[in-house]
Formats: structure tokens, C-alpha cells, sequence
């Protein structure tokens, strides 16, 4: 059998969401599914994609609820670890950490999503413009913050982007290594790599490709329940279920979290030397080959 190089937990990463030290203590099942992304770039849809296969297409699952963000600080380690401990079910559960700050299990199966960064950054423009007094308190002044507090947003969607780029990730937390660390394990046996524009142009031959990733027998009897379950207009008009705390910190609440689900709004408002800038430095950041993945070029 050939030698696998596994990779290893070298830091913590700890900042008003996340606190990465959880993983320390968490003890692996053999079929435990860990879903990946940096943010905002197909997580929820993800899970919910999961989800359906998992209960044969089952109605209003409560997905948020089945599968938590792990490496979120709130609930703390002591209330969650112990929840997650008493999960009968397949376990199916969502980080937005790098590689290089998770405990990572040859055990487990891992799916990670892509999206442009630029799309990224304009689906959570609305998710933190739209946040209310509860998330401020949730992330904030909860115990166990690192590092300074999120502040409310800028007016403007594009004086966002410009703090995120030019500040690597903020108000959040760097995206590069998320991505290139994720890139960078892509051919171990138990990594997937998805695509959010993948998901929107052949959602049904996504779900399979995951299907059979997972090893998850697929009920043909139940496929349309379960591409119906995965759709952007289901999953919006049911959102308090795929949704963290059912959308309460969020203005709108689960129908805000699940916004558009569109890519390229950037493409109105950004300049050409946003948009050379940012090009220039995914290539810079990730390789030619990540920097056009995650474009979106195959």
C-alpha cells in the first residue's frame, strides 16, 4: 500500500467566529463527513445536499441543526462537543477552517466548495449588512473572543471589497490559505473538491458525483424529492430549517442568509484594476491552475 502523507495540525486559528481548538477534543467517527469552504461560497447548499442523501429526500429536515459549524466559538467546546458526541445519525458537519488549523482524520471524508472570491465577498456583504443586534452579541460579547470585534459593514459593497482584499479576508479571515490549503490535499483519497458554479449548472450530476463520493446509496424512488429539497427556491422557502439558529441574526431573518445565489454582481460595480488587481493576485496567491479553478474555469 502506497504511503500517505496525512496532513497535520500545525496552529490554532481563534477571531470573533471561530475558535479552532474544538478539533482537539473531537473524537472521530469512520463515516463522519466534514464539509469545507472559506464562506458563503455553497456551504449551506451543500449541507443540505448531504442531508437529502443521507434521509432519502425527507421533508423540512433540519439541517442547520443536524450539521453545525464545528470551529464556530459559540456554543462553547463543553455544550457542543458532547452534543455532537450524542449525533445517532451519520455525522455531517461544517468548518471554514484551513487544513493547516484542523485536526484532519484519514477516517473521515472530506468535501470542500470553491467560489470566486469576488463572488464571495459580495454574498456576505449582504449577510453582515443585514446582521442584528442578537449576531453582534453572539460573536462579540460572548466569552472566549481573540482578537478585535466585527464592526458593522461600510455603506458601499465595493469599500468592502477593498478591505477584504487588501486586508486578506477582513472583517473575516484570510481566504488565500483557505483555498490553496484545501487545493493543496485535493488528490487524497477521502478529499473532494466541488465547485459552487458546478452546483448551479448540473445539480443533479453534482449530487451524484457526491453520492458515490460519500458512498451513499442513491433511493431513485426519492431523486426528485431530493433535487426538489436542494433547490435555491425550496431551500429559501424553508430556510429556518437549512439555516444557522433558524435565521435570527439576521434582519429577515433564514430568508436573508439564503439571499440570491447568483454569481458575477461584482462585475457592475468593480473597476478593471479591481478586477486586473484581484486576478493578478489569485495567480500570485494560488498557481495558475487553483487561481482559474477557482474562477470557475475548470
Amino acid at each position: 500500500m502506497n504511503h500517505v502523507n496525512w496532513p497535520e495540525k500545525t496552529r490554532e486559528l481563534q477571531n470573533h467566529h471561530m475558535d479552532s481548538t474544538i478539533w482537539n477534543d473531537f473524537q472521530f467517527r469512520d463515516d463522519d463527513i466534514i464539509i469545507g469552504t472559506y464562506a458563503k461560497s455553497g456551504t449551506t447548499w451543500t449541507q443540505q445536499i448531504v442531508g437529502q442523501l443521507l434521509f432519502n429526500g425527507a421533508e423540512d429536515l433540519s439541517t442547520a441543526e443536524m450539521s453545525p459549524w464545528v470551529d464556530l466559538r459559540v456554543p462553547p467546546a463543553e455544550v457542543k462537543l458532547p452534543e455532537l458526541e450524542a449525533q445517532k445519525h451519520r455525522r455531517f458537519l461544517k468548518t471554514h477552517l484551513p487544513v493547516d488549523a484542523l485536526v484532519f482524520s484519514p477516517r473521515a471524508k472530506y468535501l470542500y466548495i470553491g467560489r470566486d472570491g469576488r463572488d464571495v465577498v459580495w454574498s456576505f456583504y449582504n449577510h453582515h449588512a443585514n446582521a442584528n443586534e442578537f449576531f453582534y452579541e453572539l460573536i462579540n460579547d460572548s466569552p472566549g473572543r481573540v482578537g478585535p470585534p466585527m464592526e458593522p459593514p461600510p455603506d458601499s459593497v465595493v469599500e468592502y471589497f477593498e478591505g477584504w482584499f487588501e486586508k486578506d479576508g477582513h472583517p473575516l479571515w484570510p481566504f488565500w490559505e483557505n483555498v490553496r490549503s484545501w487545493w493543496a490535499i485535493r488528490d487524497l483519497p477521502n478529499v473532494m473538491l466541488l465547485h459552487f458554479n458546478d452546483l448551479k449548472a448540473d445539480m443533479p450530476g453534482e449530487i451524484r458525483r457526491i453520492a458515490g463520493f460519500l458512498e451513499i446509496p442513491i433511493a431513485e424512488d426519492k431523486w426528485n424529492d431530493i433535487l426538489l429539497h436542494c433547490s435555491f427556491d425550496y431551500m429559501k422557502q424553508h430556510g429556518a430549517q437549512a439555516v444557522p439558529l433558524g435565521g435570527a441574526p439576521w434582519k429577515g431573518g433564514a430568508q436573508t442568509f439564503i439571499h440570491q445565489g447568483v454569481n458575477g454582481r461584482w462585475h457592475e460595480l468593480l473597476s478593471d484594476e479591481h478586477i486586473r488587481s484581484y486576478e493578478k493576485r489569485a495567480v500570485e496567491e494560488l498557481g495558475e491552475a487553483c487561481a482559474g479553478w477557482l474562477a470557475g474555469q475548470g
